[in-house]
């Protein structure tokens, strides 16, 4: 890709983004073939978790990277350009609760305060903040959806895709926060020494669409 280094992340984007760097020319059979190994210098590829890609471009360890809109929206503090919306990996961040329950409103008008288990706090205490809404966040790392079968907390705010998972745990939508994908961003520094490769690079992807 023309001297640029990318971050690649693992997880639920990985296949569909050595998809997108296979298409731009980009071989990835060694990526694909190594699951343990993280850095590829010979196609200037790294790959890490989606939720360390706007640190690595933040601090210029690399020019670009690939995560999901959801990592941004959580780490809005991070110095990186957002350039592009890939398309891919779409999914909702949304309000969820158990089936029949109407705990959230319940907690407003008992406690005047409702109890949100997520990964993201930050999203959620805007969203609640934004919607006039006295919020305790419950961060939890695992599988969130056992907070509202538990008792932990009256709602969770996860991303869906589908909405099997929430399904499969008895759990219901009630608010979508926003819609999240797949984006790509840039460190500031590259954006401007790097300009022309990047620029070409965004409007090769265009052209795939």
């Amino acid at each position: 890709m023309s001297g640029l280094t990318i971050a690649v992340p693992r997880g639920a984007l990985f296949g569909e983004t050595l998809d997108l760097l296979d298409r731009l020319g980009v071989d990835t059979r060694e990526v694909r073939a190594n699951e343990r190994r993280l850095v590829f210098p010979d196609i200037g590829v790294v790959t890490m978790r989606p939720s360390d890609v706007p640190t690595y471009v933040e601090h210029g360890a690399v020019d670009i990277g690939i995560t999901g809109k959801d990592v941004l929206l959580e780490q809005d503090e991070r110095e990186v350009y957002e350039l592009l919306d890939l398309g891919y990996g779409t999914c909702r961040m949304v309000v969820a609760e158990r089936e029949g329950d109407s705990a959230v409103e319940e907690s407003l008008r008992r406690l005047g305060a409702v109890r949100v288990a997520t990964k993201y706090p930050r999203i959620t205490s805007r969203w609640f903040a934004d919607t006039g809404r006295q919020v305790e966040i419950v961060e939890v790392k695992g599988s969130v959806e056992i907070a509202p079968l538990t008792g932990l907390a009256a709602a969770i705010v996860d991303l869906t895709a589908t909405g099997a998972t929430l399904r499969e745990n008895q759990l219901v939508e009630r608010e979508q926060i926003c819609a999240c994908s797949a984006r790509l961003i840039a460190n500031p520094v590259a954006h401007k020494l790097k300009a022309r490769e990047i620029d070409e690079l965004v409007e090769r992807i265009r052209s795939l669409s």
